[in-house]
């Protein structure tokens, strides 16, 4: 029942906090940060710590439908003539801020005392370079959603989103396995390495069969509109909670379910799609982003400011320049080369899901907390600064 209390609270603060936000011309993905750090349970302590504990049923619902969305984006006949350009300048991004980010970082736990060992400096370094690859879908559907943007940006910029979280799921996956391996917590290093590959396949037939019954339960009910919601959203859940169950990747699994999605059907998801973008998407990133906010704790920030600031600046580095070298490679527009590495700034959930997941690794205990809060104070600063510089991305390349 108090959980419920604390659910009705946020939804009308949200609101008082989205009006606040109109009347300040902000984002409203960053009026509700600042109302999520402020009520959360280190600031004013008006939601407390209890309830952000037994909170994961939200963001799970949250992140299986923006990735959804995310996927829905990803139209064959969009995005035919540029997939090329999206595939490279993804690698090249993701892979680029995931060698730097790690090589920074590991020659700063080399000549710091932060109390790590060799194993550990070298896994730590290795997982933060992993999370640094991702990008907040959330925040960037957001963005483009509160500007209206449809353009051949806006979805190169949705596609290059997708792929990266995909190759940081799959690089997390990787260094995961290293990770243990270099800690000598996994004894058949060679069958834990293979096993990722059927891994990622398995999720991604799960997202496309979730796909394909969803379509057919929607041409069942053509003509019903409210039932084909119903029955899409029910789907996205089964999906998302069997790959979990399954110990796959529920994320990759949703994405791929929304890319199958948009691509199988026509009118039929189209209508259902605007059903989640008139009704849905509000609630979902309201209580997304103030969840998500709530989980600072500001004293970490100030216990190891040098970490924190690293991380910011070195992914920033490598989003830019990746994207700047990616776009050079696949010879694309100068608009792609300038502005898409600023907008890819933003990061939040996903990274934040894949560093809680380290609480449950056995032989992560030491560096678990400290990846998470390190996760949680640059997600303050992602995601305030990060709408912005995506905004600024999308006006400058012409929506």
């Amino acid at each position: 029942m108090q959980e419920l209390f604390y659910v009705g609270l946020i939804f009308v603060l949200g609101a008082f906090m989205k009006w606040v936000s109109y009347k300040f011309k902000l984002l409203n993905v960053v009026g509700y940060l600042i109302l999520g750090f402020f009520i959360g349970p280190h600031m004013l302590n008006i939601v407390p710590q209890s309830f952000i504990d037994n909170s994961h049923i939200i963001i799970d619902i949250s992140l299986s439908l923006i990735a959804v969305l995310v996927g829905a984006n990803l139209k064959y006949e969009v995005l035919w003539s540029v997939w090329k350009q999206i595939a490279v300048i993804s690698i090249f991004e993701a892979l680029f801020t995931f060698v730097l980010m790690g090589s920074v970082l590991y020659s700063m736990f080399y000549m710091f005392d932060f109390g790590l060992s060799t194993h550990y400096r070298l896994a730590v370094s290795l997982l933060f370079g992993a999370l640094a690859s991702a990008t907040a879908p959330a925040t960037i559907l957001a963005v483009i959603h509160e500007l209206k943007v449809k353009s051949r940006f806006s979805a190169f910029l949705l596609g290059v989103v997708a792929a990266d979280n995909a190759i940081t799921l799959v690089l997390f996956s990787f260094v995961l396995i290293v990770a243990g391996v270099s800690m000598e917590t996994t004894t058949h290093a060679l069958d834990q390495y293979v096993r990722v590959i059927p891994t990622i396949f398995f999720t991604v037939v799960v997202g496309a069969v979730g796909a394909a019954i969803s379509e057919g339960i929607d041409r069942v009910f053509r003509n019903h509109r409210s039932i084909k919601t119903t029955s899409t959203l029910g789907m996205i859940f089964i999906v998302y909670s069997v790959s979990d169950y399954f110990g796959l990747e529920p994320l990759l699994a949703s994405l791929a379910m929304g890319v199958v999605l948009s691509n199988i059907s026509t009118r039929d998801f189209y209508l259902v799609k605007r059903e989640f973008d008139f009704h849905l998407k509000d609630i979902i990133f309201m209580l997304f982003f103030t969840l998500s906010a709530m989980h600072l704790d500001i004293r970490f920030v100030l216990s190891m400011p040098m970490v924190v600031l690293t991380y910011i600046l070195v992914r920033f580095v490598g989003k830019v320049s990746g994207v700047w070298i990616g776009g050079w490679v696949s010879h694309s527009s100068d608009e792609v080369r300038k502005y898409l590495g600023l907008a890819l700034f933003p990061q939040a959930g996903i990274a934040i899901g894949l560093a809680l997941s380290l609480q449950e690794q056995a032989g992560f205990g030491i560096m678990a907390p400290l990846m998470l809060n390190v996760i949680i104070a640059t997600t303050m600063v992602h995601e305030l600064l990060g709408p912005f510089l995506t905004k600024y991305a999308l006006e400058r390349s012409g929506k």
